[in-house]
């Protein structure tokens, strides 16, 4: 299955086999050892084409810059804004735990039961079949409803059902910006609020000395687009007024407001991996040593990547192109 990623510079379209046999993808990785198996895969190879050729295609554009809005990025905002309205329809509980509310149970009950219908309405109806395989993604992309937390390894479940959404061809080329600034962006809106709702845990979270306790690509991404910005330098994003002028712009300034709004005390102490970026001298080597981390502390970390499932449009078989 041809992936439009490995197109540099043309815009043709690959049209994907006619006979293509989905499967409800599973848990492969098991033990540490399987993780020689994951970097080895057509997934791992195809997932970080995907996130690298998204961050090519957001560098140095703004949020609200003009872009193509195709159709199918139109259903999946509305599938994440039914998301973010079961939310408001699912309230908090009186519980004696502080974190964790197990409301978030309930509107993740609703999620596993619609998900496949919500993908239906996503993809034409000649790929009715794969409906199964990439809903797959859309339940694990909002967090776990046994822990109520959330982390890397559900982000990147959903970068997964977006990347399975442009092999079966239904996202094209000429919607890379709008993956990332409106569904993308759609995303994070609807996670930041579900984390505030039920105030879910981190998963996996490594304390300071991770980048954040929940998210990891929008930094990578929010980073490309302020490559070659005229003003605005890394050490700038610590500038509350910086933040505060020009987030709606730019994603990796809105992690940071979002951040600060759920964190206390001074930024070095509650987030010092980020406040030593902010010394890094430009975005280009802000973005290329996110890149590097994203893959050693998320994709190479048997705890995230364990849970990862593998089907037809993410195998784990070994690299074939």
């Amino acid at each position: 299955l041809c992936l439009f990623l490995y197109l540099p510079g043309t815009s043709e379209e690959v049209a994907p086999p006619v006979q293509q046999c989905f499967m409800v993808p599973k848990k492969e990785i098991n033990v540490v050892s399987d993780m020689a198996k994951w970097k080895r895969s057509q997934a791992y190879a195809d997932y970080m084409g995907f996130i690298l050729t998204l961050n090519e295609g957001v560098r140095g554009k703004k949020l609200t810059c003009e872009y193509k809005i195709s159709e199918p990025i139109e259903k999946l905002v509305a599938l994440l804004n039914t998301l973010d309205r079961w939310i408001d329809e699912t309230p908090p509980v009186d519980q004696p735990s502080r974190f964790g509310n197990k409301a978030f149970r309930t509107w993740y009950a609703k999620l596993d039961q619609e998900a496949e219908k919500l993908v239906s309405a996503v993809i034409p109806k000649h790929l009715a079949d794969a409906a199964p395989e990439v809903a797959v993604y859309l339940k694990e992309s909002v967090g776990n409803s046994t822990r109520i937390d959330y982390g890397t390894g559900h982000e990147a479940a959903f970068a997964a059902f977006l990347c399975c959404l442009c092999k079966i061809g239904v996202l094209r080329v000429d919607d890379q910006m709008a993956i990332v600034f409106k569904v993308f962006n759609r995303y994070l809106e609807v996670m930041r609020k579900l984390q505030k709702t039920y105030r879910m845990e981190p998963a996996g979270s490594q304390g300071v000395w991770g980048l954040d306790d929940f998210q990891f690509l929008p930094f990578i991404w929010g980073s490309s687009q302020l490559i070659d910005h005229p003003s605005l330098e890394p050490r700038h994003f610590v500038d509350e007024k910086v933040v505060n002028e020009n987030h709606k712009d730019f994603m990796f300034l809105e992690c940071i407001l979002f951040i600060t709004e759920m964190k206390t005390g001074p930024f070095a102490e509650h987030s010092n991996q980020l406040w030593n970026i902010s010394a890094v001298p430009s975005w280009s080597k802000v973005n290329q040593g996110l890149i590097r981390m994203y893959k050693a502390e998320c994709l190479e970390k048997f705890p995230v990547i364990q849970h990862f499932k593998f089907g037809s449009l993410l195998p784990i078989q070994p690299v074939t192109s």
